[in-house]
């Protein structure tokens, strides 16, 4: 049995079960742990390498998450030691003009990964079933309706060469308190603060209701989540490190046959 499974998010899922102090993926001392975490980053690296050199699939890491849950951390921690060839980052932001102007996924069709790569997206098409609800910008109807696209836009991925790992980095209120009373405290870190974290903050109970729904909606055997336990930042970074390289290693990576013509080529 896959010791991920715990955390992916299959029939009776509550999310209100999952602690976000669990560490269980940690062991030994912080030194043990860090050197572990380089070891997962290195063996990524590899592994794209191949991914890459096979030239057929590519990766789709998506990050969600409450504000200061570590998408951010996320990405500079996991591949820390991945090529950047390798590895492409998108930020989803409100919707510009032109974005508004198409349908809501017109924006991350646009940014899936390109063959041979792994790309990751920081938040994702699932902000338009979040904050609309939360917001009351739709109805449950459309929710719904955004929920069977979502899945259909997924598997259209995953039937053309694209695996889809999704992760919700989960965090608790008062971890989400001392991560942004920090970002206020340290003059170095005030530009990542926003004023409207706290605004959003108030709303904490239907954005865990809308995560909730959304979860158990959207995740599917093409397309499973996985709930991260993220109040331990390390913790956090050896979950999805280990469940990437696994994702790979599942995959089955070759690289491209050895070329006869090269057989026996000197260079001089």
């Amino acid at each position: 049995m896959s010791k991920f499974k715990k955390y992916r998010v299959g029939d009776k899922f509550k999310l209100s079960r999952i602690d976000p102090d669990d560490t269980s993926f940690l062991t030994g001392d912080e030194a043990a742990q860090r050197a572990a975490l380089d070891a997962m980053a290195l063996e990524l690296d590899e592994l794209q390498d191949v991914l890459h050199a096979e030239g057929r699939r590519k990766v789709l890491l998506v990050l969600q998450g409450m504000d200061t849950s570590g998408k951010d951390g996320t990405v500079r921690w996991v591949f820390s030691r991945t090529s950047p060839l390798g590895v492409r980052v998108t930020a989803f932001k409100a919707p510009s003009e032109e974005e508004r102007a198409h349908d809501y996924l017109w924006r991350c069709h646009a940014a899936v990964p390109r063959t041979g790569e792994i790309m990751v997206w920081n938040r994702s098409h699932y902000e338009d079933v979040l904050v609309p609800v939360v917001e009351g910008w739709i109805d449950g109807e459309e929710a719904r309706r955004r929920y069977a696209q979502i899945n259909d836009f997924e598997r259209l991925l995953t039937e053309t060469g694209t695996v889809v790992v999704k992760c919700m980095l989960h965090i608790d209120k008062d971890e989400q308190r001392e991560r942004l009373q920090a970002r206020i405290d340290t003059p170095g870190k005030q530009w990542k603060f926003s004023m409207g974290d706290l605004e959003v903050r108030t709303k904490w109970a239907d954005y865990q209701k809308a995560y909730q729904n959304a979860l158990a909606a959207t995740s599917s055997d093409h397309a499973p989540w996985h709930v991260v336990p993220a109040n331990s930042k390390r913790h956090r970074n050896m979950v999805i490190a280990q469940l990437l390289v696994k994702t790979l290693r599942d995959m089955k990576l070759k690289p491209p046959p050895p070329d006869p013509a090269l057989k026996g080529m000197v260079v001089k």
